[in-house]
């Protein structure tokens, strides 16, 4: 089948009003006395143009003081998994329209030269007019992007989970030290203001001593998400590329758009698509954010899905316990978000909501106490200060990579069907050779690897 080529026509019968304005164009395109002026602007590539991707798009287009100079994707277009022309369009040419489209009396008086377009994140990332890379691809791609990035220079705003593998997120952890960069994960629960409040309320004490958490996540799926068929891939994809470091399956569409999470040579299942979100809040009010747990087991209550073509869990729990003797317990089961149990009453909170046995803890008027936490309101913005002023951001490698790593330590306990000790110093598997290598491989498809 073949797909014509998006028009001005199609593209703003199907593009989303918030993500573009095509008759606005904000002051930051131009400079001001409270933004910069071009010279001085971030110029922004973002690489992976799927829904969140296109959600990102929208975000540093509104942002002060940035300019979107290129996009990058494998699709040259695409309308996720809805039906063509159903929704606004992704891909190549979808971000460049919004772009443009945002951009238009700015190109019309020449003080924006366009969009540029690729489809290999190497040549996005070897850019000299870049500042900064934004990485929205699938999560088995998020080391590679980010690496080739940082290693040109740029810093880096990441999708969550921050890597696929545990081995990637310690090369990550790693470059960004090396090079100094501002990196930013995009857990942006830690912008959300009633969830900085229950990790402030926690850490003062409120709840009195600490004693266990529980972390709800979203179960997974166990019949497929799209159609099950095998194709040949869209003639408008770069399926090898696609796939990239990870192994090439069979390609289907309940294995791509959104649903590509739900097999592990891509994803980690909702497993690792939440824990990013969820326990990293959890962790963050522990304040364990950047150490971890000392033991980890995954041995019961994880279920499989029917369909065959997954194999990430449909039911998992995930039992930590910490060196100040705290446990967690990262479920399926779980009321959604996080529960922190003390010895004086409990909080619970999530991105839609948050409650307590202390109806007073959450009025306006309530100051949590003395200990004050990192607060961002925004996450978008918290990174450009960041790069603006060499500040870390609220949700730097390290804190990403620990969040998760509960996690990849859970998966590894599972298959082997054993608890684990960790050592979150060292970040190894005490103990269990088996375990430790299990856990740190990162066999990538060839000729794709972590070195230069």
């Amino acid at each position: 089948m073949k797909h014509r080529p998006i028009t001005r026509r199609t593209f703003s019968k199907a593009v989303i009003a918030a993500t573009v304005a095509p008759t606005i164009v904000p002051s930051q395109v131009w400079g001001n006395e409270s933004t910069p002026p071009p010279s001085e602007r971030l110029n922004v590539g973002i690489i992976g143009l799927g829904g969140i991707g296109m959600g990102h798009v929208g975000r540093f287009l509104q942002a002060k003081g940035t300019q979107v100079v290129a996009v990058c994707d494998v699709h040259k277009l695409h309308y996720r998994d809805q039906e063509w022309e159903k929704r606004a369009p992704c891909g190549r040419e979808g971000a460049k329209a919004v772009v443009e489209n945002f951009y238009s009396e700015a190109m019309q008086q020449g003080t924006y030269r366009g969009c540029d377009t690729h489809s290999d994140f190497r040549e996005i990332c070897a850019r000299d007019d870049l500042d900064v890379i934004v990485v929205a691809t699938p999560d088995h791609w998020h080391a590679l992007c980010t690496l080739e990035a940082l290693r040109n220079g740029k810093d880096v705003y990441c999708e969550k989970p921050v890597t696929h593998l545990f081995g990637e997120g310690q090369a990550v952890v790693a470059e960004v030290a090396k090079q100094k960069a501002i990196f930013q994960t995009g857990s942006q629960q830690r912008s959300i203001p009633r969830l900085h409040r229950c990790v402030e309320l926690i850490q003062n004490g409120h709840i009195g001593k600490l004693q266990r958490v529980e972390v709800g996540l979203p179960p997974g799926f166990s019949l497929p998400q799209a159609d099950p068929t095998i194709t040949e891939p869209p003639e408008h994809l770069d399926y090898d590329l696609w796939c990239g470091p990870s192994e090439k399956l069979p390609y289907m569409r309940a294995r791509h758009h959104r649903a590509w999470r739900w097999h592990r040579a891509y994803g980690g299942g909702n497993l690792m698509d939440w824990i990013g979100h969820h326990n990293d809040i959890a962790h963050w009010a522990m304040g364990v954010e950047r150490s971890g747990p000392v033991e980890v087991d995954a041995t019961q209550g994880w279920t499989w899905a029917e369909f065959v073509g997954y194999d990430t869990p449909v039911h998992y729990e995930i039992t930590c316990r910490y060196a100040n003797g705290v446990t967690t317990s990262i479920s399926s089961r779980h009321k959604g978000g996080a529960t922190w149990y003390g010895e004086d009453g409990w909080i619970w909170g999530n991105r839609g909501g948050d409650d307590a046995s202390k109806e007073a803890l959450f009025d306006k008027e309530f100051d949590p106490g003395p200990i004050k936490a990192y607060e961002s309101r925004n996450h978008v913005e918290n990174f450009l200060e960041g790069v603006r002023t060499r500040r870390e951001c609220i949700a730097p490698a390290e804190i990403g990579h620990r969040s998760i790593t509960p996690g990849h330590l859970g998966y590894v306990s599972q298959t082997l069907n054993r608890p684990l000790k960790w050592d979150p110093d060292t970040e190894t598997v005490l103990g269990d050779d088996e375990a430790d290598r299990m856990l740190k491989a990162v066999d990538f498809r060839a000729p794709w690897s972590l070195e230069v």
